[in-house]
């Protein structure tokens, strides 16, 4: 460490962190803090380690600087992120490229230089009168060979709290590689602030510097900008994957039971946001090892998989005990959740959109005091709880988490699940051809309608192959080429599965129960194991219906008639020629 640099981090950090920081002797890191404290020009700097007095320091931190505030349920919290700042700002999140640089015209990007410019200026002075947080974490299970280390820095106390329950402890990890480590950086600083709230959302800004394999974000708090370590760290890994020879994908990871409840078959499962992806990976007597983002490797003949994070950052809209049961528990059981964008009533208790319970009549969210009658400052009405309301829960606490959660080793996959949400062409479930026909006619022609999750008009149908379009940091016929070519040499490939759970009548109603994936889950498990025949359409396999039959009421309990499966897995024409 040079002088200069070990004079600053004594200034800023005081001598217990700088210590933390001496220790772990990589002059990247070094430059890199040194570059941002100078720059962002925070009062002081809190480095955090593995240690749980750090991380408790943290989730003081959050409370204290009123960042978050404690519900009536111990260990509960409450953000809010303010009225316009509520989901992933695509229009402003662009990859920094150099002009020989191309990605293709479908991919948000900008001037390397002009964009370093811009996000430097934004930057400057943004952290005064602020604590800047400096954490490791590691993306993927520690000493193993998906590891990936990732520094993240940031002013924003409710920020580093949630990574803190999101993802595995990463200081051990760039500790033992020393001078020798890579890693991935994030710079975050919500700007400034009104009420703990961004005010300057008009210059939220989210760069991505493929280069460096760092990423900016600024004036904006919703975790979809601001969690380096989520979706932004997606793109920088999907860059290593594809140079690597291996992918990062967009997906659940859970174990489904066989019959005898001994066997146990993991799926991965690729769904845009708002099609049932974390509810499918939280099926109640399952087993849930991630609901979000899997790094998957071909290692020694067998495709394995590990979740890249250890918690979950989930909408709660529609969560309730009777559709989400061991979700609906840990949100309102003891321990620790975050709650952002909720309603919160006169007793201290969050409320949420189809929470199964009496509609409240007032209370404060997002939009400050809230009334049945509230209008937001644009004249829309408001409802009492966003619709891209989120909860934050580390996954270790449920009662269905898979032991394999922190297997270095990853697990391997059976099958691998594509969901869209469209209401008048695909059946509720089907089985590829092969890997191939699965990859293409599949997985690459995802069809989803927008939902609340990103800024923009809802019910929009379009395309979003394998649910990655908006993250991918390469060209897309080299993306879906990686996925093709990721089997190569693979003993057995994992079957390809396609659902959707909107399917409508021609009344308009669903054709679905919620709760009528879990048999489709089911058949898919019988399937991977060779236990359930099927019919041949041009689209893929689809179940045959004394199956369905039988699983319905193994399942659910319930009666299946052939008049519904007959309405549902009848092959919609004209709507699929108009697809293709």
């Amino acid at each position: 460490m040079k002088k200069e640099q070990i004079q600053l981090f004594r200034e800023k950090c005081g001598e217990a962190n700088y210590k933390k920081l001496e220790a772990l002797k990589n002059d990247k890191l070094y430059d890199f803090l040194v570059e941002y404290i100078e720059l962002c020009e925070p009062d002081s700097v809190f480095v955090r380690d593995n240690s749980s007095q750090d991380v408790e320091y943290i989730r003081q931190a959050s409370l204290d600087d009123a960042s978050e505030k404690p519900l009536n349920v111990e260990g509960h919290t409450i953000l809010f992120n303010g009225y316009y700042d509520q989901a992933r700002d695509k229009a402003n999140t662009k990859y920094l490229l150099k002009p020989d640089e191309v990605l293709g015209s479908d991919i948000n990007s900008t001037d390397r230089e002009e964009g370093l410019k811009e996000i430097r200026e934004l930057l400057d002075g943004s952290m005064k009168g602020k604590t800047m947080f400096v954490c490791f974490y590691c993306l993927g299970p520690v000493n193993s060979p998906f590891s990936i280390p990732a520094v993240q820095i940031t002013d924003s106390s409710a920020i580093a709290h949630a990574e803190d329950l999101l993802y595995r402890n990463g200081y051990d990890e760039l500790l033992k590689a020393g001078n020798s480590a890579r890693f991935f950086r994030f710079v975050h600083s919500a700007g400034a602030l009104e009420n703990g709230v961004s005010v300057d959302v008009c210059k939220r800004r989210v760069y991505i510097d493929l280069a460096e394999e760092i990423v900016f974000s600024t004036n904006t708090q919703y975790a979809g900008n601001s969690i380096g370590l989520k979706k932004l760290a997606m793109r920088l890994a999907i860059k290593r994957a594809s140079e690597e020879g291996w992918l990062t994908e967009h997906m659940f990871v859970m174990g489904v039971h066989g019959p005898d409840k001994k066997r146990v078959t993991y799926f991965t499962g690729s769904f845009p946001s708002a099609c049932g992806k974390t509810a499918t990976a939280m099926l109640g007597g399952e087993k849930i090892v991630g609901d979000d983002i899997a790094y998957i490797r071909n290692i020694d003949g067998s495709l394995r998989t590990v979740n890249v994070e250890r918690g979950i950052f989930g909408i709660i809209q529609d969560v309730s005990d009777d559709n989400d049961p061991e979700i609906f528990k840990a949100l309102t059981t003891p321990g620790e959740v975050i709650f952002s964008n909720v309603l919160v009533n006169s007793d201290n208790q969050p409320r949420w959109l189809g929470d199964g319970r009496e509609l409240p009549s007032e209370g404060v969210n997002f939009a400050g005091k809230w009334t049945p009658s509230m209008q937001g400052p644009d004249g829309n009405p408001v409802t009492f709880s966003h619709k891209n309301a989120r909860y934050t829960i580390g996954l270790s606490g449920l009662d269905n988490c898979d032991d394999n959660l922190d297997n270095p080793e990853g697990v391997d996959i059976g099958g691998i699940i594509y969901g869209g949400r469209d209401s008048d062409t695909s059946v509720p479930v089907a089985q590829s051809f092969d890997w191939t026909h699965g990859i293409l006619a599949q997985a690459a022609a995802i069809e989803s309608e927008t939902t609340a999750a990103t800024l923009g008009q809802e019910g929009v149908r379009t395309f979003n192959l394998m649910a990655n379009l908006d993250f991918l940091s390469i060209p897309i016929g080299r993306y879906i080429q990686n996925n093709l070519d990721i089997v190569n040499d693979v003993k057995k490939v994992p079957l390809v599965f396609h659902v959707n759970y909107f399917l409508r009548g021609t009344d308009g109603q669903y054709l679905n129960a919620i709760k009528d994936k879990h048999v489709w889950v089911k058949w898919m498990e019988l399937r991977v194991n060779g236990e359930a025949g099927a019919i041949e359409t041009p689209i893929g396999f689809i179940p045959e219906y004394d199956t369905l039959v039988e699983l319905f009421k193994d399942v659910l309990g319930k009666e299946y008639a052939r008049e519904e499966y007959e309405e549902q897995f009848k092959l919609r024409i004209s709507e699929c020629i108009a697809k293709i």
